[in-house]
C-alpha cells in the first residue's frame, strides 16, 4: 500500500505503518553515519546535549556526494543500517521516531524499535542520484569537520522508501524470505 507522511510526526501518527509498506516521506530529516553516531554517543556518555533534537526525528544513514551546480546535494544513496546499531538503541531511547538506510538490523536493534515504537525504513541502494532529486534543501548542523559524515537537516519531497520493520517488530527482510 502507498502511504503519505510528513515530518515531523509523532510516533501515533506513524502506527498505521505496516512491514512492506511503500512510503514518500516528505519533510525534515537528518543524515548521520558511523563518526556523526560515534560523536553523538560520546555527547551522551559526557552529559553533553545531541546537536539535534532527537525528539521524534528520522535519521538518514547516508554521506552525500558534493553538490552539482545548482542542487542542493550531489547523491544520496543509503549507507548500510547495521553500522550504527551499536548506538541505535540508545537514540531509539530517547525518543528517535525512525531511521532510513539499507540492510538488516540486529536483535538488540529490533527490541528497542518495538519497545520504542519507531520505524525503520529502507531505500534503494544504487539510486542515490535519483534519490537526491528528492531533496529540496540541505544544511550542515553538526560535525562540519566530518564533511560527508557531518549531520545534516534535510527537507525532501516524497522521498520513497519502504518499511521494513514496523513499530510491532514485523520484519519485511524476514517474512519476504518466507
Amino acid at each position: 500500500m502507498d502511504r503519505y507522511i510528513t515530518l515531523p510526526a509523532s510516533k501515533d501518527e506513524l502506527k498505521d505503518l505496516r512491514s512492506g509498506d511503500y512510503v514518500y516521506i516528505s519533510g525534515v530529516i537528518y543524515t548521520a553515519r558511523d563518526a556523526a553516531h560515534k560523536r553523538m554517543q560520546e555527547a551522551l556518555d559526557t552529559g553533553k546535549a545531541l546537536p539535534i533534537d532527537i525528539k521524534d526525528a528520522f535519521i538518514y544513514y547516508m554521506g552525500p556526494s558534493p553538490a552539482r551546480e545548482g542542487r542542493p546535494i550531489g547523491s544520496a544513496g543509503p549507507t548500510t543500517a547495521g553500522r550504527m546499531d551499536r548506538y541505535t538503541p540508545n537514540l531509539l531511547n530517547l525518543g528517535m521516531g525512525g531511521m532510513i538506510g539499507k540492510g538488516k538490523r540486529s536483535p538488540e536493534v529490533l527490541e528497542a524499535i518495538k519497545a520504542n515504537k519507531s520505524v525503520y525504513f529502507a531505500t534503494v541502494g544504487g539510486a542515490g542520484a535519483l534519490l537526491s532529486k528528492c531533496i529540496i534543501e540541505s544544511e550542515v548542523v553538526a560535525y562540519e569537520d566530518l564533511g560527508t559524515e557531518a549531520i545534516r537537516k534535510l527537507t525532501v519531497k516524497d522521498l520513497p522508501a519502504i518499511v521494513v520493520i514496523d513499530r510491532e517488530g514485523n520484519n519485511l527482510y524476514e517474512t519476504a524470505t518466507k
